[in-house]
């Protein structure tokens, strides 16, 4: 008999009832640290003063009033936003596919409405990840993402990451727009070599493209920067943008400039809840914490700390770890079991870490992680490496 939630998710045996910072807490009382963040969604950690203050606020205030009306915190957002980025509008939504589908309708509605409805196509890369809509499954095309719901909507081409000349030579006559991860979360944090980056923004200046960025998982200060791009010194034409911006509550938002918007005029896109008074003000707390004097320069010093003690794990346990990988608080350990059994171990240590493609185990704890948890989380995670490597002398 089919459960009354949809079986859709295979989903570990833990039930989680309180959280406070990097900590997760089951009702029996037992205590996870949280090396995942709700898949980089928990920015700031759990139960941040700030966030529930904000959202607290606001629930007294006014929930909804739908986008029929102006919605001052999603004015101030924007205007945020703008500052601190190459963007000058925005459109809110409430996941990153939402973002990932407006990216892609104001690219072809960028050239149609430029007179070039043909140009159509977009190139994105092996091992990307952009969503579970139709559009978005269409752009990432892998097997497991696509099988049973084709025929996939047309217009777009996949070339390997950091190839520059293959990128050249998908090129053609209908090509829109080029769209990346800086680095790739769930294609098993793989990144994007900041020089490609630069080759992939004067590709697209020389052949009148679209750069569309996906930092719906590597932005919103998690390796340091504001956003990944940032490192190599681009900016792109539009960006799609969610999980950390939220801060745990759902939000996402499409970011672009001017003339990338071009032909997005009223009635061309819409979304009930996207942006609502809610989301916003959580959105805006965050905003401020993330931008605020010295916070980014934090979360660099602590993730170079992190590397260091994971780099000393991965050399401590060959049999286990094959490298790390990543940027920032955004980091891979690519497994030599089967990953599965490298995240039950460490939920047997009493510590949470997200599975990812290429066997990779990936670490994206909260921006507010201290050195002293990072080291506890190494030990536990020591721990786990440690009892699979028993089990494999066992075996043996």
């Amino acid at each position: 008999m089919i459960p009354p939630v949809l079986p859709t998710y295979a989903r570990a045996p833990l039930a989680f009832e309180t959280g406070e910072g990097c900590w997760l807490i089951t009702r029996s009382g037992e205590r996870y640290l949280d090396l995942g963040a709700g898949i980089a969604v928990n920015a700031l950690g759990h139960a941040h003063p700030d966030l529930v203050a904000a959202l607290e606020a606001q629930a007294r205030r006014l929930w909804h009033t739908s986008n029929l009306y102006q919605i001052p915190n999603q004015e101030e957002l924007a205007r945020l936003l703008v500052e601190a980025t190459f963007a000058d509008t925005m459109f809110f939504t409430n996941s990153g596919t939402e973002a990932v589908e407006c990216a892609i309708k104001m690219t072809r509605r960028h050239f149609s409405h430029n007179g070039r409805p043909e140009r159509f196509r977009i190139i994105t890369f092996e091992g990307c990840f952009h969503g579970r809509s139709t559009g978005a499954i269409a752009a990432t095309k892998g097997a497991k993402m696509v099988e049973g719901f084709g025929p996939l909507m047309p217009g777009f081409d996949q070339v390997p990451l950091n190839d520059i000349e293959a990128v050249r030579a998908a090129v053609g006559p209908e090509t829109a727009a080029i769209m990346i991860e800086p680095i790739q979360g769930e294609g098993g944090i793989r990144v994007a070599e900041p020089g490609f980056l630069r080759e992939l923004r004067a590709l697209c200046d020389a052949e009148g493209l679209l750069m569309i960025l996906d930092e719906i998982q590597c932005g919103m200060g998690r390796t340091g920067r504001l956003f990944a791009h940032e490192r190599a010194g681009i900016a792109p034409d539009i960006m799609a943008v969610a999980k950390g911006i939220g801060g745990g509550f759902p939000l996402g938002a499409c970011l672009a400039t001017e003339r990338a918007a071009e032909g997005m005029t009223v009635g061309s896109h819409g979304s009930t809840y996207g942006g609502n008074p809610l989301a916003c003000a959580v959105g805006i707390a965050v905003m401020r914490a993330v931008t605020a004097p010295g916070f980014l320069d934090r979360v660099s010093r602590v993730a170079g700390h992190l590397r260091q003690r994971l780099e000393g794990l991965v050399a401590g346990h060959p049999r286990v770890f094959a490298e790390l990988r990543g940027e920032g608080l955004m980091l891979g350990l690519r497994c030599l079991p089967p990953v599965a059994e490298v995240i039950r171990a460490a939920y047997d240590a009493h510590v949470i870490v997200v599975p990812a493609g290429d066997n990779v185990a990936r670490l994206l704890p909260p921006l507010t992680i201290t050195e002293a948890e990072i080291d506890e989380g190494v030990a536990r995670l020591d721990r786990a490496a440690g009892a699979l490597e028993a089990a494999m002398e066992r075996a043996t």
